[in-house]
């Protein structure tokens, strides 16, 4: 259906741009601005990465290059990768098409080529390098398995070179993945300087993430001569593609700044870059701004009939001169500026889509696509559609139903299909793929419907939060379109963003993504669980006190007195009990003294008679005769 002629293009792309001397490498940094309707600035930066390594033996010594591409290059037999990471949803229908498409989440495909690759060999290499790099960007693609991984037929075409040997495609998407500043991080750190100086260092994430739109992006490719694996170029491109609200900042008049942006200025470019430059749409939306300070270059690019006028800042210029200082550009616009300018909306772009779920219940329900041409002329349209093992898709019911935009329902009138690939899933093994391809003519919408059943789930294979729901991933919506209006993708074989200028083509490969559904499937209570798992530690740690001590403690049993609970015999007790105690103690007195009496007695029968005094007593005898009856 789309003719791959686009892909000897690439033919091109090894020498495009300056040309690459034996074991060179060239990094370049750019950062285009355009403002968009709605009151929303799109900031998209780029870092490219070429190395002419030679030979596969010189991809143990890198410079530029991260040295975990020159080890993916070496262990597996990937020639080309794209993983983008994205929280968001870009808005198609009032800011054109971006220049890096991406869906919602993770999202992660790779080309493999070698001699003796089979099918079982690409899916573990498939597995590991998805485990490889979730380690390299802090992400979950360690999820990434058979289970959500297809390989699909026609909608992705490869973008390496050489291209014409045998080929595996995998891709796969995690819909639920969220982006945040532990992806950024190690994100920048594969760039040559870092985040300490260049492009890189506007990346905040304070500011990154508190943007309506944000999407990180990295693509790997190998581009060889034909039959000669010693004379290849491997291309690193990294990408950040943001949307502004301005209306978060609370200006007057929506004037906006590098700064205010970014939270602070360039403070310079980086120092192994060839070129840094800035891009800053000045036609369209950006017509009522004025450029602080004035733009010293202009490019004027015309592509397939639509022009757009760049105003270009050259960071090598900028800071020629010695001294640090900051770099900033503003965007001011006139105080006469009518506001319903800014409001007007905005050119329609050819091809749109949106995805929708219809049905109610959790038992069964529809899947809707539906793709809208706004050009005058009929389109060829692709779909790829990845449904989850979890959700049974039925392919009888699959059905193309088209309505011209004077009608506001759809009709009986339906569309054949060009191209239909099906390959159906297998419960906890392989979600279900379908690619279906139509011609849909102009000023018309297709309405693609499929029925689909919930299928109940093991209690162990619900997410944390079960009652959140379940993704299905977005559809991805191929075209060619005979002109380039909203059209900004970089050609297959540019790898800059002024590769694009006046880049006229007979037809231009347009790629855009639907939206992630969220399906409610049967959930059982998992609130009784538990309950029960609570009542039961309640009683195990009630009953275990008591055991636990009658196990242990020894009972000893003693005779207690209970005291009288009345006043008055409390009283009576307390004065009876002191008489007896000075009973006790007359009587134990007197029982001393006759003691006492006894040992005196035998102790003067055993004193002999006579001495100095006669019959008189001692002194000594005397006085313990005193203590005594004392």
């Amino acid at each position: 259906m789309f003719p791959r002629a686009f892909v000897l293009l690439l033919l091109v792309a090894f020498n495009a741009g300056s040309p690459l001397g034996k074991d060179d490498e060239r990094f370049h940094e750019e950062l285009v601005v355009r403002p968009l309707s709605g009151d929303h600035v799109n900031t998209y930066f780029q870092f490219t990465t070429r190395w002419h390594y030679g030979e596969k033996d010189n991809l143990y010594h890198t410079q530029l290059t991260p040295r975990v591409i020159a080890e993916l290059l070496q262990q597996f037999a990937v020639k080309e990768l794209h993983i983008g990471l994205t929280q968001g949803l870009w808005r198609y229908e009032t800011w054109g098409y971006p220049i890096v498409e991406a869906t919602s989440g993770a999202e992660m495909w790779a080309w493999f080529s070698g001699s003796n690759l089979t099918s079982d060999e690409v899916d573990r290499q498939w597995k590991e390098l998805a485990n490889v790099f979730s380690g390299v960007l802090c992400a979950s693609l360690n999820f990434v398995d058979n289970t959500n991984s297809i390989a699909p037929r026609h909608l992705i075409r490869p973008q390496f070179m050489p291209a014409n040997g045998r080929k595996f495609v995998r891709y796969s998407t995690l819909p639920r993945e969220i982006v945040c500043t532990e992806n950024l991080t190690p994100w920048k750190k594969l760039l040559p300087c870092g985040s300490a100086s260049g492009f890189a260092s506007l990346l905040n994430s304070g500011h990154v993430h508190n943007t309506k739109y944000h999407s990180l992006g990295l693509k790997v490719r190998v581009l060889c001569e034909d039959h000669d694996e010693d004379n290849c170029i491997v291309e690193l491109t990294q990408t950040a593609n943001l949307v502004y609200d301005l209306r978060l900042f609370e200006l007057s008049n929506n004037d906006f700044s590098l700064r205010r942006l970014f939270g602070m200025g360039l403070n310079g470019f980086c120092e192994l870059a060839d070129s840094s430059k800035i891009y800053v749409q000045r036609n369209e939306q950006g017509e009522r701004f004025q450029l602080v300070p004035a733009p010293v270059h202009e490019v004027k690019s015309t592509r397939g009939g639509h022009t757009v006028v760049y105003s270009v800042y050259d960071m090598h210029e900028q800071f020629k001169d010695a001294g640090e200082r900051l770099f900033n550009v503003a965007w001011l616009s006139p105080k006469t500026e009518n506001r319903r300018r800014n409001l007007a909306k905005p050119v329609l772009p050819p091809v749109t889509a949106h995805r929708y779920l219809l049905g109610h219940g959790q038992e069964r329900g529809r899947i809707v696509t539906e793709v809208t041409n706004s050009h005058y002329d009929a389109l060829p349209i692709m779909v790829q559609e990845v449904i989850p093992w979890y959700v049974h898709a039925y392919l009888h019911t699959l059905s193309i139903r088209r309505k011209p935009h004077r009608l506001n329902e759809y009709g009986r009138q339906r569309l054949p299909f060009k191209l239909l690939h099906y390959t159906p899933g297998k419960q906890r093994e392989l979600p279900s793929h379908l690619e279906i391809g139509f011609m849909l003519p102009g000023q018309t919408s297709a309405l693609i419907t499929i029925d689909v059943d919930y299928l109940l789930l093991k209690w162990l294979e619900y997410p944390p939060d079960a009652n959140h729901g379940h993704y299905i991933g977005a559809a991805i919506v191929s075209s060619q379109l005979p002109m380039g209006r909203n059209y900004t993708a970089l050609p297959a074989e540019g790898h800059l963003f002024e590769h694009s200028f006046n880049a006229t083509r007979p037809s231009y490969v347009l790629s855009l993504h639907t939206e992630a559904l969220i399906v409610s499937l049967p959930t059982p209570d998992f609130s009784m669980p538990y309950n029960v798992i609570c009542l039961a530690c309640t009683v195990v740690a009630l009953a275990f006190g008591p055991i636990h001590s009658v196990a242990t403690k020894m009972i000893i049993v003693g005779r207690q007195t209970s005291a009288p609970k009345n006043f008055v015999k409390k009283i009576f007790s307390k004065i009876f009990r002191r008489g007896k105690a000075d009973d006790e103690g007359a009587a134990e007195t007197e029982g001393a003294s006759a003691t006492g009496a006894m040992e005196f007695a035998s102790t003067r029968a055993a004193r002999p008679a006579g001495g100095p005094s006669g019959d008189q007593p001692l002194l000594e005898d005397l006085d313990e005769e005193e203590e005594e009856q004392d």
